[in-house]
């Protein structure tokens, strides 16, 4: 039996997805200037050209569609996780970011490193007025405050030329809060996952390929006072009695050297297609 058109519009459930718990958008996903503050504030923090960990093993995955040619254009790099070795791997970088902050970071790290093939761009993606076409865009966890995702995929899809990818780490959540599930609690599950832009993608009549990245991250706590509160936000509708949060992550946890330590396995996925103009 042939199939239909997608009954579900999976862009609506992306926005639908993107308000909090009481049916709400978050207020930084609508003010910029919140957005804007909250970006000044983590740079003011950064060191300088400092990523994260986990990064190298998505870049690794990322790098295979970058050449040396390439004009590339990212966006929402943020504290350039994937700017810095893009710009290594590549011709030239444009880094294009709602965030003055950002930017200037951005910007700042390029001069101590001796980079000197980007340039930079203030603006949104979903309404900047793209001057050309780039051989590769890609976007790696920016998408968080896009409420009309498939323009924004659209765009992508219209001004990449060679490749367009998008990145977003993924699952599965802290494997505690499965264990407090089991004991009665409802917790505050992931409202979205990558799957919804493959689905988007899909509506739009791209078949996109999909890889996944195996990745480790470990929180370490000075206290198991500290462990306790930051691992027990994602209750819904009552909080976590003490007893049964250490029920719940005991087998999971381990103090070394006077801290403590959760190691969690997540992924990233890593969607990519070839543009159809």
């Amino acid at each position: 039996m042939r199939r239909g058109p997608l009954v579900i519009d999976f862009a609506d459930l992306w926005r639908e997805g993107m308000k909090d718990w009481t049916g709400k958008l978050p207020e930084r996903m609508v003010d910029d200037s919140l957005e804007e503050a909250f970006w000044a504030q983590s740079m003011a923090k950064k060191q300088a050209g400092k990523t994260d960990p986990y990064a190298d093993e998505i870049f690794a995955v990322l790098s295979k569609h970058i050449a040396p040619h390439h004009h590339v254009a990212e966006i929402g790099p943020g504290w350039g996780n994937y700017t810095f070795p893009t710009l290594e791997a590549a011709q030239h970088v444009t880094c294009i970011d709602s965030s003055e902050a950002v930017l200037s970071y951005l910007q700042m790290c390029c001069g101590e490193m001796l980079l000197d093939n980007a340039d930079f761009v203030h603006a949104k993606w979903e309404s900047y007025d793209v001057p050309k076409t780039y051989d590769v865009i890609f976007g790696v966890n920016c998408f968080y405050r896009m409420l009309d995702i498939k323009e924004t995929l659209e765009r992508m899809n219209q001004f990449a030329t060679e490749k367009a990818i998008i990145g977003m780490t993924s699952g599965p959540i802290q494997p505690h809060y499965l264990a407090l599930e089991r004991m009665g609690y409802t917790i505050k599950h992931p409202r979205r996952d990558y799957i919804d832009l493959v689905n988007i993608l899909y509506g739009m009549g791209i078949f996109a390929s999909v890889e996944l990245v195996p990745l480790k991250r470990t929180y370490v706590y000075d206290t198991l006072d500290e462990l306790l509160a930051k691992q027990s936000v994602k209750a819904l509708d009552k909080p976590f009695t003490r007893e049964d949060l250490l029920t719940a992550l005991t087998p999971f946890i381990e103090e070394v050297d006077g801290k403590w330590h959760y190691p969690h396995d997540f992924h990233a996925a890593l969607i990519s297609w070839i543009p159809q103009n």
